[in-house]
């Protein structure tokens, strides 16, 4: 069971991240927490964790979570036992198998005979044959990382588990067995993911905003159907608030305009009957003190709708406040780019591929790169970008631009600003006011245009990339994406996939996300082995 009692959270020193969460979350339940990137979704994790305090109210827990951080970098300089929290119980184990007979080894080891052998069956699960338990977790990939966080839930076999994106750096066999983990866990699960083929596998979405938490009972398909059936009555009611301030101020000008017809003709009457020019005075005051309160009416009332209307639209999801306008590659379609034939690279004292690659590239190809971690898909770019030389076969390349975009944005120099980066790709001379328009439209607000490239999240500098190849005067040629959808939000996620989908260029693409492979309208592959 885990209970949140008026919950606010404030990063010291800054406003409220969020103020008064109130949730509550049964046993063997099945959660995705969902929202966009700033919103707190690790912060609450963190909370549930015990990592973090609340600033005020209650956090309740009825047994110690297990939690699989996102970012594991912190780990480095643990060994893989440290990081599962089982060195002590081997070490006990260890001496006591020696002959170490002592009452603090078997106070240490608890009973826990097994630890060993569920520590090796873990990792066979996880396919992490050949890891040593004393190794430093900076020796790891990004995925051995992530599957051996994931394995301590075998070992440790929690009653509740946190995870923070944990198909981040997992091969598509990696995901295969988290996905049936997920399926078939007995443990109560809170899981924030970009994930979709996850999300779709838990059973409740939680959604936290800056109103809060909502509540939706049934997988992320089922959240997302909602979702659209709350914004199409948005754009109902947004369409019939705009009708009703058109109705507003027309009735406004209508009044004021017959107001002042009247007042008129009674100013004739009264000029014609002679009246004495005080007379005629407090009835001029007594017309201009009609037509203002008419006025101060129709004004309260136009202001009322025009609030109502603003605060629909800031409701408005981001994705349809954007402009894109994507440049089409001047190369015509079924030209051959790359062809390879008989190729392979050598690493160290091997081959890097088990058989040699055949392929071709063609103009308006779009290609999944795949294959398991480790299996060198970017090596494979770098030898397409002719970046490297391959040890075996040939490469023949035509001429052709091309932009790599991988997961970190690294096109994105940190030190400058946002309107500098954007800056860098004006190359068509736009206009400094082109420029900041541009920027508007990918919701860079002018508070944003001096912000540092490095304070940016990843969701941020996807969205400033996306705005810079508008600005540049040609999309590129090819464009190869390497792992795009890691660290980003849905919404983020839903932004960059209408941008790809609208490039009509050459796409290579390296992703396990087999959503987003879909999505986009990948048509071929090559495997990697």
């Amino acid at each position: 069971m885990i209970i949140f009692h008026d919950v606010t959270y404030a990063h010291p020193g800054r406003d409220a991240l969020f103020s008064r969460i109130n949730l509550s979350i049964a046993k063997s339940e099945k959660i995705a927490l969902t929202g966009h990137n700033g919103t707190g979704k690790s912060t609450l994790l963190q909370l549930v964790s015990g990592h973090l305090s609340p600033s005020s109210g209650v956090v309740k827990v009825n047994s110690r979570p297990y939690y699989v951080p996102q970012l594991l970098g912190r780990f480095d300089d643990y060994t893989v036992a440290e990081v599962l929290r089982v060195e002590d119980k081997l070490d006990a184990l260890k001496q006591i198998l020696a002959g170490g007979l002592t009452d603090k080894n078997f106070e240490i080891l608890d009973d826990d005979w097994s630890v060993e052998e569920r520590c090796k069956e873990a990792f066979a699960h996880w396919n992490l044959a050949g890891i040593d338990l004393n190794q430093k977790m900076k020796t790891l990939s990004g995925g051995q990382k992530t599957k051996v966080l994931l394995a301590g839930i075998m070992i440790h076999e929690p009653e509740i588990i946190l995870l923070d994106e944990p198909s981040n750096h997992l091969d598509s066999s990696g995901r295969d067995i988290l996905y049936n983990y997920i399926k078939s866990a007995k443990a109560t699960l809170m899981v924030v993911s970009h994930d979709r083929t996850l999300l779709n596998l838990l059973t409740k979405v939680y959604e936290l905003s800056e109103r809060g938490i909502s509540v939706y009972g049934g997988n992320y398909d089922f959240y997302a159907a909602q979702k659209a059936t709350e914004y199409t009555a948005l754009y109902s009611d947004l369409k019939s608030k705009e009708k009703a301030l058109r109705t507003a101020r027309a009735t406004e000008r209508d009044a004021i305009e017959r107001q002042q017809k009247l007042d008129a003709r009674g100013k004739k009457k009264q000029e014609k009957a002679g009246l004495p020019t005080i007379a005629m005075k407090t009835l001029k005051n007594n017309a201009e003190k009609s037509t203002s309160r008419i006025k101060g009416v129709h004004d309260e009332k136009v202001g009322s709708i025009a609030e109502e209307l603003t605060e629909l639209r800031r409701a408005l999801p981001d994705l349809d406040k954007m402009k894109l306008d994507l440049d089409h590659s001047s190369l015509h379609n079924g030209k051959v780019l790359v062809r390879a034939t008989g190729l392979n690279f050598r690493y160290r004292d091997h081959f890097l591929w088990d058989k040699a690659l055949e392929f071709q590239v063609t103009s308006g190809d779009r290609i999944a790169l795949k294959g398991a971690n480790g299996c060198g898909k970017t090596t494979l770019v770098k030898i397409i970008l002719g970046e490297l030389q391959p040890a075996y076969g040939t490469v023949n390349r035509a001429e052709f631009s091309s932009m790599y975009i991988d997961q970190d944005y690294s096109l994105i120099n940190d030190t400058l600003t946002v309107y500098e980066q954007a800056q860098q790709f004006n190359s068509g001379a736009l206009l400094e006011h082109d420029v900041r328009v541009r920027l508007n439209r990918f919701l860079f607000g002018i508070d944003d245009l001096d912000k540092p490239c490095m304070a940016l999240s990843g969701g941020e500098k996807m969205r400033l990339m996306l705005c810079a190849l508008t600005i540049s005067n040609q999309a590129p040629d090819v464009m190869i994406l390497d792992e795009p959808t890691n660290n980003l939000d849905m919404q983020s996620i839903d932004i960059l996939t209408m941008a790809v989908k609208e490039y009509r260029g050459t796409l290579l693409v390296i992703s396990h996300d087999v959503y987003f492979l879909e999505e986009i309208d990948v048509r071929e592959e090559i495997v990697l082995g």
